[in-house]
C-alpha cells in the first residue's frame, strides 16, 4: 500500500474524529505540500459522500484535489486520472453508484468505502510520481 493511502487509512480509522472520504484522501496530500491538516478538512469538507448528494465520489474528487494541489490540471492527466478509477469500476464515478453495486455485491459501506479512499489516494500518488511531483 502506498503511504499516502496508508495515511488515509489511519484518518477513515480515526474514532476521536471523522474524515470524510474527500478529506481521508486529500489531507496526507496537503500536509506533504505544506497545507496543515484542519485547511484541508475545511477545504474538501463539502464532498465527502459525492458533494453530499451522491454524485462524483468524495474519493475521486479528493484525488483530484491532491493533483491540484500538486499542479495538476491538465485534462489529458486528469482525463488519465478519471480513466484508471473508472476502468476498475464499471465505468462508474458517483457515490451512489459505486455504493449501489457494493450493496448488491454484499460490501459493508464503511469498509468498501475505505477501500475507495485507499485506492484513489494510490492513484493520485502513482500520478504524480509518474509527473515527477513526489
Amino acid at each position: 500500500m502506498s503511504s499516502f493511502a496508508e495515511k488515509s487509512q489511519i484518518l477513515r480509522d480515526c474514532a476521536e474524529r471523522h474524515y470524510n472520504c474527500a478529506q481521508a484522501v486529500v489531507i496526507p496530500f496537503a500536509e506533504n505540500a505544506g497545507i496543515n491538516a484542519e485547511t484541508a478538512m475545511k477545504f474538501a469538507a463539502g464532498f465527502g459522500g459525492g458533494m453530499r448528494r451522491g454524485s462524483v465520489c468524495g474519493a475521486v474528487t479528493g484525488g483530484l484535489m491532491a493533483l491540484g494541489l500538486y499542479g495538476i490540471d491538465d485534462p489529458a492527466t486528469l482525463g488519465e486520472y478519471h480513466r484508471r478509477f473508472k476502468e476498475k469500476h464499471d465505468d462508474l464515478l458517483d457515490c451512489s453508484e459505486l455504493l449501489r453495486v457494493g450493496a448488491e455485491a454484499g460490501l459493508p459501506k464503511k469498509p468498501y468505502c475505505d477501500a475507495l479512499v485507499r485506492e484513489c489516494a494510490a492513484l493520485a500518488e502513482e500520478i504524480l510520481k509518474e509527473k515527477q511531483k513526489l
